[in-house]
């Protein structure tokens, strides 16, 4: 037979397991590199170590083509839908004469053919040029494989609905320079609450937050 202290210790344990706090998932407006403003909150997180990418994206992944894979989650805290145009938005990095570039992001096949094709496309002929420049195989079974990995891991859909989230990966090709992303921006410029089209200010959202600051080298043992 239990003994009524033990009963007591029992019921107060129960009650104070009930009573806990569950770890709550993080979301976009707690990230640190977001924007939020009329009723939308966009943020971002670089993906800039190759471990990381390779356990997304399998062996064959961006990071190894010298492509950031950025993160991106949008949230809708309004109950209007709300559109988006992807084809506006641009990474915007830094130049050495102090300017700046805004990058268009990369479809999933020319990632691909970036990842199999490093050097360029062996035969340029056989291929179609698309926007960014890269000149894209029409038939290539490399190519096409690897897109369908990259595929379902990319952000492509335009509506973001009532009171809800959206995320993939959005990807720009820094050319294995990563350094560039502490000092980039996300630009997103074209958005519109659906019911009257009517436009959101414009979203920025500085990645140097979500960058890690690279570590100091370790000072030299003395012989």
């Amino acid at each position: 037979m239990m003994k009524p202290h033990s009963i007591l210790l029992l019921s107060v344990s129960l009650f104070f397991c009930q009573q806990a706090p569950s770890a709550s998932p993080r979301g976009p407006a707690d990230m640190p590199a977001h924007d939020r403003h009329e009723g939308l909150v966009i943020a971002a997180d670089p993906c800039l170590d190759a471990a990381r990418s390779k356990s997304l994206f399998g062996k064959k992944n961006p990071y190894e083509a010298g492509i950031l894979a950025l993160e991106v989650f949008i949230k809708n805290e309004t109950p209007q839908p709300m559109r988006i145009n992807l084809s506006s938005v641009r990474l915007e990095v830094p130049l050495p004469d102090g300017g700046s570039q805004k990058l268009e992001s990369l479809q999933p096949r020319e990632v691909a053919t970036l990842i199999v094709y490093p050097a360029g496309a062996p035969n340029p002929s056989s291929g179609r040029r698309l926007p960014g420049g890269i000149v894209v195989p029409l038939h290539d079974k490399k190519v096409d494989q690897v897109s369908e990995e990259i595929r379902p891991r990319a952000l492509d859909a335009d509506i973001v609905p009532p009171l809800a989230t959206i995320h993939g990966y959005l990807f720009f090709n820094l050319s294995h320079n990563f350094k560039l992303a502490a000092d980039s921006t996300l630009y997103v410029p074209d958005i519109k609450i659906v019911p009257g089209n009517k436009p959101l200010m414009f979203f920025e959202v500085a990645l140097a937050p979500a960058v890690p600051e690279t570590p100091a080298n370790p000072p030299a043992t003395s012989p």
